[in-house]
């Protein structure tokens, strides 16, 4: 992983995103020291093709239950701050 300065990222900015175009990971320092916390510039991986919306229809199988049902009163109380132990 090559390190480079805050300044040469403001200066350089194109050519750097050209080099991780090319696959190199740079990371982002301020002097001699990485940032904590730190700042990158990584490739992300190549989208193949586009998602398609509806590809996990049918694929789970949660009952209405788990999303119609009332919550158990001592998980509202801490949704609603009441019973929470931490001050």
């Amino acid at each position: 992983m090559t390190k480079v300065t805050t300044d040469h990222t403001e200066k350089d900015l194109g050519g750097l995103i050209e080099r991780v175009r090319a696959g190199e990971e740079i990371l982002i320092a301020r002097g001699d020291e990485p940032m904590n916390p730190g700042a990158s510039l990584v490739p992300i991986r190549e989208i193949k093709e586009p998602r398609k919306p509806g590809t996990m229809k049918g694929k789970l199988n949660l009952p209405d239950a788990f999303f119609f049902e009332p919550l158990p009163e001592d998980e509202l109380k801490l949704w609603s701050g009441e019973g929470d132990d931490r001050s």
